[in-house]
């Protein structure tokens, strides 16, 4: 049960960084403040956990903590942009749009995976993942909160934004998952993160080390966001998956939807009708039913074998 709480604990986490960014612009500050200082907090706080891991691994049982090449470095750095990319588009996004709208482009990750699978291996979708990204789309149009009126116009930019985010999201699903499998969960994402630091720095030059923005206001949701984004998902999911398995952490990583959609509206005070309340609950069933229909299938499976026997 803990590490059901675990996963469940760092999808949470994850569901609270729209609230925190949209908070972080009512202050004044921009994209780049924010993604920028995020990254920075976050590479620093991953490091410090990683040294930390390694020294007390190697003490009691010498496991290589931090054992890594430089070409599985490399790799791994390359595969952390595409996180880098994901923050800076879905924080921009929010810019354009409410956080419940933004939340729900950016789970477009899911059916985006899918066809992802099918076009790189040439693997034709099943029929559950098939009735899943039917179920995904009724339930997207129903969260937008556009069907019934909810909004007076749609930004464009924001969905284009969102939707690119979700993209890029589905590319680091894809390729973390084939990339330096071998080296320890807490040293990957280290490593990633870097990579995607690096990015973000090149793109929006740290100008809030220097303008004391950090000193103004920004340093509490730079740390907030660090926390929530950077160090809590990655290491929570590193404890919890592999006692749980990928198919059930994939269905409670739903949780981050309701809870940016909750926060959004206690919080941000946006409106969240009934239509829209639905739509989350749809999208949450359709990203569910595939490993629902997978373990309905492998219990009928054992007990035919049962009866068989």
């Amino acid at each position: 049960m803990k590490y059901i709480l675990f996963v469940l604990a760092g999808a949470c986490s994850f569901g609270l960084l729209s609230t925190f960014v949209k908070k972080a612009y009512e202050s004044g500050f921009n994209v780049g403040d924010v993604v920028g200082s995020q990254n920075l907090f976050g590479v620093i706080m991953l490091w410090l956990l990683v040294f930390v891991t390694a020294k007390s691994a190697k003490q009691s049982t010498g496991s290589p903590t931090f054992k890594v090449t430089k070409r599985q470095a490399l790799s791994l750095m390359a595969v952390g942009t595409t996180t880098g990319l994901t923050g800076m588009l879905y924080y921009a996004a929010l810019q354009y749009i409410s956080a419940s709208f933004a939340i729900i482009l950016l789970f477009q990750f899911t059916w985006m995976g899918i066809l992802l699978e099918a076009i790189v291996e040439r693997k034709r979708p099943g029929k559950d993942k098939i009735l899943s990204l039917v179920i995904l789309f009724v339930g997207i149009i129903m969260a937008s909160g556009y069907l019934g009126g909810g909004q007076e116009a749609i930004s464009w930019i924001g969905v284009t934004l969102g939707l690119l985010a979700a993209v890029t999201y589905a590319l680091f699903i894809w390729f973390s998952g084939k990339t330096a499998k071998q080296v320890a969960p807490i040293t990957r994402s280290a490593i990633m993160l870097t990579g995607s630091f690096i990015l973000v720095m090149l793109v929006f030059p740290p100008h809030f080390l220097f303008s004391g923005s950090l000193h103004e206001a920004l340093l509490p949701w730079a740390l907030l966001l660090a926390l929530f984004g950077v160090v809590i998902p990655p290491l929570f999911y590193a404890i919890g998956v592999p006692r749980i398995g990928g198919g059930l952490a994939t269905i409670l990583s739903a949780a981050e939807l309701p809870t940016a959609v909750i926060m959004s509206y206690v919080v941000l005070n946006e409106s969240v009708n009934w239509l829209q309340w639905l739509g989350v609950g749809i999208t949450m069933f359709g990203i569910a039913l595939p490993e629902l229909m997978k373990r309905k299938k492998g219990k009928s499976v054992v007990i035919g074998a049962n009866v068989g026997a």
